[in-house]
């Protein structure tokens, strides 16, 4: 118990709690020391919070956003001006250059093919909107020399990467939010370690704040020692910096350039079930098989660059690959340091071109006006629109925000079921069992305007009817929430009243 104890005192989640605390104590004690000045410091920070307001309202943010901003900056101006200053992405002069350089990077490698494009035009022209809008604002061309196995849980999702993995010959690629020692990750570091001493290339990236609890501090540094080149995103100091919200949430494996993976799941042991933390953990993935690969190179290839200060020729990496026809694949990349929120817009796009089903998988459901009011429109209109969250939370306040959420949407004609078995961490969405995105966006606010992401969208290909069934098999393990049992009492309504309004902020 006394080891246990030490070993949370040394560790760097305390240490960092504790510098934080350090520095919010300073922070009031200044203001206490001058208090006799307090009216004046009062008045210079709503001045600042006023003009900082004028700021909000006149930028491009989400509006709901601009609310809770606008709020705490009004209610509270010393503390929510600091507060706007550390969430506000658009700060960092250096990220957004960097960012500049990894668009002009994507426009250059990833060139696209117009029969691809041209063909589906003839196909469905809806469906060409959509890829068109995602290849214009996003850089990323549509491919159809690709194949997709869509892998419905996290542990058919383990088994095939130790398999695809032991084939590696020429490099692997990993990026990850989280790496937790234990089980699967300690499995996969035992490939990795074979792999870097037959020649193979492999590098990981991993998320800092991601991995703050589940990995030593500097654990890239015991990586290195075995040959793994290794580097941990956007490092997390301890101090009230304006970089805190620029997390990595991408998972991404590229190996060869002939295999990707993407998905939900995380390297630890709760997304295989080998660890139990909010009963049966459902999760998703994919496995790709072709040219669509080299997109997912590319994205973490501009990471990497982005985080070494490298350049790399790019075109050393790509391989040959076979010509094969099995439906459309398109991956994208999300980035929170411009003003196009690429995953939302997907996910817009296929609510509103829907013509049958609309049929989505989410761990959280915490949406804003334009996605809120599609999926009521679409329900609407006749529309099956069924939405599949978590039965079991893996966090009570942002589950109840969630809930929070269901007395609109289920009044409108929105059919919402919770996955009594457990924990759903899939995103996925289905729309008329003809068009589908698999990836890592939440359908949060975090996920949606302030993380690194990725998703794949796919037309026409052979694993539709995979998402399909599993989409019936788990509602068979839901329960399907009534309007009457979104009835609470006042205090309750309250509480979810204030926690909607801030939810931008959750």
């Amino acid at each position: 118990m006394l080891g246990k104890l030490t070993k949370f005192l040394t560790h760097r989640l305390f240490l960092t709690i504790v510098m934080l605390l350090i520095q919010i104590v300073f922070i009031v004690y200044i203001v206490l020391k001058f208090e006799q000045n307090f009216i004046i410091i009062y008045f210079i920070s709503l001045i600042i919070g006023i003009l900082l307001v004028l700021r909000i309202i006149n930028s491009e943010i989400n509006p709901s956003y601009k609310i809770a901003l606008i709020i705490t900056i009004l209610i509270i101006p010393v503390f929510g001006t600091l507060f706007y200053l550390i969430l506000s992405n658009k700060n960092n002069r250096k990220l957004n250059k960097k960012l500049q350089d990894l668009n002009n990077d994507f426009e250059k490698y990833l060139p696209q093919d117009d029969n691809v494009i041209e063909n589906i035009k003839k196909d469905n022209l809806d469906m060409y909107n959509q890829v068109n809008c995602l290849k214009n604002i996003g850089k990323f061309p549509i491919y159809n020399n690709t194949s997709v196995e869509y892998l419905k849980i996290g542990e058919d999702y383990y088994n095939k990467l130790i398999e695809e993995l032991k084939k590696a010959e020429k490099y692997i690629f990993l990026e990850y939010f989280i790496i937790e020692c234990g089980y699967m990750w300690d499995s996969i570091l035992e490939i990795l370690k074979e792999k870097v001493k037959q020649g193979v290339d492999v590098r990981i990236i991993y998320d800092d704040m991601g991995c703050i609890i589940t990995l030593p501090n500097k654990y890239y540094k015991t990586l290195r020692k075995y040959g793994i080149k290794c580097c941990s995103f956007n490092k997390f100091i301890p101090i009230l910096n304006f970089k805190l919200n620029s997390r990595d949430h991408r998972k991404i494996v590229v190996i060869d350039g002939l295999v990707g993976f993407t998905g939900g799941i995380n390297l630890a042991d709760e997304y295989i079930n080998k660890k139990v933390r909010c009963g049966h953990w459902k999760d998703n993935g994919i496995m790709l098989k072709g040219e669509a690969v080299w997109s997912l190179a590319i994205i973490f290839l501009t990471t990497w660059n982005q985080i070494n200060n490298e350049k790399t020729n790019y075109n050393v990496y790509k391989p040959n690959y076979e010509k094969m026809d099995e439906g459309y694949v398109q991956p994208y990349n999300d980035t929170p340091l411009d003003n196009e929120p690429i995953g939302q817009t997907v996910y817009l796009n296929l609510i509103n071109k829907a013509k049958k089903s609309i049929y989505i998988m989410t761990p959280y459901l915490i949406i804003d006006n334009e996605l809120e009011t599609s999926l009521k429109n679409a329900a609407k209109s006749g529309i099956d629109v069924r939405i599949i969250v978590p039965g079991i939370p893996d966090k009570k306040t942002v589950n109840e925000l969630t809930k929070a959420y269901y007395n609109n949407l289920i009044e409108n004609g929105v059919k919402i079921y919770e996955y009594t078995d457990g924990f759903v961490h899939a995103k996925t969405f289905l729309v008329d069992n003809a068009a589908a995105t698999v990836g890592t966006i939440n359908l949060d606010y975090r996920s949606l305007y302030l993380h690194f992401e990725c998703g794949v969208l796919m037309y026409k290909t052979n694993c539709l009817k995979d998402i399909e069934n599993d989409f019936d098999e788990t509602l068979k393990k839901c329960k399907q929430i009534k309007l009457s049992d979104t009835k609470i009492d006042f205090l309750r309504k309250l509480k979810r009243s204030i926690l909607k309004l801030f939810a931008p902020l959750v």
